[in-house]
């Protein structure tokens, strides 16, 4: 009997885990930092200052190139993004979202939110509203 199995793997869209240390040097020379937490999260925590608040549930319109709705930071596929959450569990499912919708250069932070905070990498109070 011969094996009909498809044996062609699936593409992985794995994005690279990166120290909080790796994160602030990109974020320094200009990547985009996309933080996933909830408000409340960003409100009781802080925020990385130049960081934009990331919808993982508007991903689409959020990032696709051609979204009116798009960051206005997006500007290429190649754009340097580093996607923050509360914990790797939150950032790696974005991160790959990303990669899969053709992003090349996307990566997330070891350790999330906190680990950067540890790191005395910046970090900023939320502005309260006006």
């Amino acid at each position: 009997m011969t094996d009909t199995t498809d044996t062609a793997a699936e593409p992985t869209f794995d994005a690279p885990l990166i120290t909080p240390e790796q994160a602030a040097a990109r974020a320094a020379a200009g990547a985009l930092v996309v933080d996933v937490r909830s408000d409340a999260g960003r409100e009781r925590d802080g925020v990385i200052p130049g960081s934009i608040r990331g919808d993982r549930n508007n991903l689409d319109a959020q990032f696709l190139i051609d979204s009116p709705e798009k960051f206005a930071e997006i500007t290429d596929w190649d754009q340097d993004i580093v996607i923050v959450c509360g914990t790797i569990d939150g950032s790696g499912p974005v991160a790959e979202q990303l990669r899969a919708k053709g992003f090349t250069n996307v990566a997330h932070v070891d350790g999330g939110f906190p680990a950067w905070k540890e790191s005395g990498a910046p970090t900023a109070e939320v502005d309260p509203a006006p």
